[in-house]
């Protein structure tokens, strides 16, 4: 019983590392109050782990406000993880900047994070205009909801999508989010034929997005890339030359990682 005790302790412990790292990440500048109020621990408990953390570099304190932030600690472990992908990103980035250049608008990489179900986002190309949709690199949004999750669900086999949509929680995040499994399935069929996933105001209002996958020599999905467009200024007569350049980008990024 002592031993089972000790593991849950731990397991808390770790639990509030996490939350208060992660309440850093989304609030960039935050007080000990703040913190300790996001990560649902007392003051005293999350100033323990920030000193700690401080200790170990990755979180440091302004003096002039006292609040804390994260340092650049944790992204050089991120940068870390993406030299990992550098082959793909490698092949895909000439095709997102031919794509950027040719719509104008943000473009997107994203890989499938298989720890829940959704889709990270790992490098970008901003749109030339104004009003566009921002997106942040290591931002995670769900699978279901998003043309990237679905370009990259699409082109695995059948039993591993099923597996996948049995433990998605399909919340409604937007006017047009899907959240019955049988119409995602069916629309990650037509995506498959297709060669390409779009989604309307599913993941956000107002915008509309496409994306097509990028292959491995095995011819499974391992990233999408998508084109993301305000949903006022996609032009209907157009979307024939979207789709044409876009299934070009994916078919060649994919060509540089042997597929085809």
């Amino acid at each position: 019983m002592a031993k089972t005790a000790q593991k849950t302790e731990n397991a808390a412990a770790v639990l509030k590392v996490f939350a208060v790292l992660e309440s850093l990440a989304q609030e960039r500048r935050a007080s000990l109050a703040d913190i300790a109020q996001r990560a649902m621990t007392t003051k005293t408990t999350a100033h323990r782990l920030l000193q700690t953390m401080a200790d170990l570099g990755y979180v440091e304190q302004e003096p002039e406000t006292e609040k804390y932030g994260l340092t650049l600690k944790l992204f050089g472990l991120g940068a870390r993880i993406l030299r990992g992908q550098e082959d793909l990103l490698r092949a895909a980035d000439r095709q997102m900047g031919k794509l950027a250049r040719a719509t104008g608008e943000s473009i997107n990489l994203g890989v499938m994070d298989d720890f829940d179900q959704r889709v990270a986002y790992i490098h970008k190309y901003d749109s030339a205009y104004t009003l566009s949709m921002q997106s942040t690199l290591g931002k995670r949004n769900p699978l279901h909801s998003t043309s990237l999750g679905k370009a990259l669900l699409a082109f695995r086999d059948d039993d591993e999508i099923r597996e996948r949509l049995s433990r998605m929680e399909m919340q409604k995040l937007a006017p047009r989010t899907i959240t019955d499994r049988d119409e995602l399935f069916s629309q990650l069929m037509l995506a498959r034929e297709l060669g390409y996933a779009e989604e309307i105001e599913e993941s956000e209002a107002g915008v509309r997005c496409m994306a097509a996958p990028v292959r491995d020599h095995t011819g499974r999905s391992v990233a999408a890339i998508s084109v993301a467009f305000p949903l006022v200024r996609f032009d209907e007569t157009r979307k024939p030359e979207y789709v044409r350049l876009l299934l070009d980008a994916g078919r060649e990024a994919s060509s540089s990682l042997g597929w085809g």
